[in-house]
């Protein structure tokens, strides 16, 4: 199992500002989970009063077992640009993942460096920096990244 990250090349990020967009990938599919507004409870810590939020969250028992608890095993490769990086999500939905459960698209605010390459709804500027897919089995990640390099 590994957890496949294909970064933007053409953007030439800071290695800081590449981290971090790779980071945002990473967490992705955890944090997707967790604002899964069906499945948070806002409660109170009966033992120290504090509130917070409880959750549930399934993973099937190869993600469990062979990435969760075992070694984390990552792949970042690169993208040379918007157009290669989005032929990874093509490869994607070809073999059937899906947005949002399988595969996540990140897109940075443009709060710090880089220049929005698209406004969305609310009039926020965004560029997509990275895709970031949840942990696979090693030879569906090699299939989707087989025309891109390591990241270097």
């Amino acid at each position: 199992m590994r957890q496949l990250i294909i970064a933007r090349k053409d953007l030439q990020m800071s290695p800081g500002k590449l981290a971090a967009q790779c980071s945002h990938a990473a967490m992705a599919f955890l944090t997707s989970r967790l604002r899964d507004e069906n499945k948070v409870l806002k409660t109170t810590n009966l033992a120290t009063g504090e509130d917070g939020y409880a959750t549930e969250m399934f993973f099937s028992k190869e993600i469990y077992e062979e990435w969760i608890c075992g070694v984390f095993t990552k792949t970042i490769c690169e993208a040379r640009n918007r157009n290669q990086l989005m032929k990874a999500v093509e490869v994607a939905k070809e073999l059937g993942l899906e947005e949002g459960k399988d595969f996540f698209l990140i897109r940075d605010c443009c709060l710090t460096e880089l220049i929005p390459e698209e406004v969305d709804e609310n009039g926020v500027g965004r560029t997509l920096t990275c895709i970031g897919f949840i942990p696979l089995p090693d030879e569906l990640a090699h299939h989707i990244s087989r025309k891109y390099q390591l990241y270097r």
